[in-house]
């Protein structure tokens, strides 16, 4: 992949863009209609390289693909494949957490490959699960060999892991020939991404029932070939809405306002911070305000971690920013890659295990190289900054946005971001 270097100067934001096609939806849409026996068409996407990663994986199992502009035509799977090609499921989490479920139907070894950053994320909820049944779970030398096949049964699961691992088991669980109960220990994190997952499993003819501390999943189920527009995504569209607020006027539409995305708190944030915050019928209007320090709870939308960080630097008085531990076990260390860019642009920002503290700042300064730890939320979040520093600032590895968004930089140009390749 070219490693894109550039310099980003101060900007005066104002204009309007579509919010991008939401990555957490395009990721379960795509895989239940590979699993639907049938011809499915996937609507409003954007092949970023987490995407694309989803619908390789998915060819190893028998899922056809073709790609119609921003639609994917789905041919699903009637009979798995035998898998001859190791797994590689690139950067993705949300690939690899997704898919070791379903490819264990196929009862026979499957390699799981991936980039290190990738391979270093625990699995141990899967570890566990399989080694439970007597199945094969082992990791060594940057791969996941993975031999046996999920049995239906009563699972417990803690709840403050990755939501990823509860989804993976929604997806593979209705296939078994019984009936499967996930039991969460604990309270759940993440709540909102697992909602996400039954609401799009239900849309695809998928029955899962919730109780008091889980959820229960009938077996011998089908997946329904169903033709799906994805929403557009609150993740992404955050980093536009907070660049409103610090330097001008940003309207961002595409986005459903009845949404089960956890980062819709994007909105509530801004609010809850004294920002503009001005209701579209089909998204937002954000624009410039002066910002108080808050005390903001991240455990049900940590992808939120880095803008809001961003947000609270100049924002007068003091900003708590709760529950941040899974922001660690991301792409980069988000707490250490997000604090100490922070302080680089001369921001009063400190982390300890639970929290992480902001001193809102006058001013932030710029001048500096940063780099994007190749991280996309890091990398977005340095252009937003540099429209409110002093000084232009150099980005390094600017293309890791291609990750999740690859247009994310002509949407920042057409709201008036300036910057310049190196």
């Amino acid at each position: 992949m070219t490693k894109v270097d550039m310099k980003l100067f101060p900007s005066k934001l104002n204009g309007e863009i579509k919010a991008p096609p939401s990555k957490s939806l395009s990721h379960r849409a795509i895989i239940c209609a590979a699993l639907s026996k049938g011809r499915s068409v996937i609507s409003n996407l954007i092949y970023s390289d987490d995407i694309n990663a989803t619908i390789d994986s998915l060819k190893l199992i028998g899922a056809r693909f073709d790609k119609n502009g921003d639609s994917l035509i789905v041919h699903g799977i009637k009979k798995f494949k035998h898998i001859v090609d190791e797994v590689n499921c690139k950067e993705s989490g949300s690939t690899l957490r997704f898919i070791i479920p379903i490819f264990s139907l196929t009862d026979e070894e499957v390699i799981f490959t991936g980039s290190k950053t990738l391979m270093n994320r625990p699995q141990t909820i899967y570890s566990k699960i399989f080694k439970d049944d007597d199945n094969q779970f082992e990791i060594n030398e940057n791969k996941i060999v993975v031999n046996g096949s999920l049995k239906p049964r009563k699972y417990i699961v803690k709840g403050d892991v990755s939501s990823q691992f509860f989804s993976g088991l929604m997806f593979a669980l209705p296939l078994l020939d019984g009936d499967s109960s996930i039991y969460i220990e604990g309270e759940l994190e993440s709540k909102s991404y697992v909602n996400l997952t039954i609401d799009i499993l239900e849309k695809f003819g998928i029955t899962i029932s919730p109780f008091e501390n889980g959820y229960h999943i009938p077996g011998n189920q089908e997946y329904k070939p169903t033709d799906y527009t994805v929403e557009g995504d609150y993740s992404q569209a955050s980093f536009h809405l907070v660049g409103g607020v610090l330097s001008g006027l940003v309207r961002v539409t595409g986005l459903e306002h009845n949404t089960f995305q956890g980062d819709k708190a994007i909105i509530e944030d801004i609010k809850h911070m004294k920002g503009k915050v001005i209701f579209m019928e089909n998204g937002y209007i954000t624009e410039l305000s002066k910002t108080k320090g808050t005390t903001i709870d991240i455990a049900d939308c940590p992808d939120l971690g880095p803008i809001i960080s961003l947000i609270a630097c100049l924002s007068e008085g003091t900003t708590h920013i709760k529950n941040i531990s899974r922001l660690r076990i991301k792409e980069s260390d988000r707490v250490q890659s997000t604090v100490s860019t922070l302080k680089m642009l001369g921001a009063d920002i400190i982390s300890s295990e639970s929290e992480i503290t902001i001193n809102g700042v006058q001013s932030l300064v710029g001048g500096v190289i940063l780099d994007s730890h190749n991280d996309h939320r890091i990398a977005m979040m340095i252009s937003i900054a540099a429209l409110v520093c002093d000084k232009e600032i150099t980005l390094t590895n600017a293309d890791a946005v291609n990750k999740s968004y690859p247009g994310f930089f002509d949407d920042y140009k057409a709201l008036g971001g300036k910057y310049k390749l190196l």
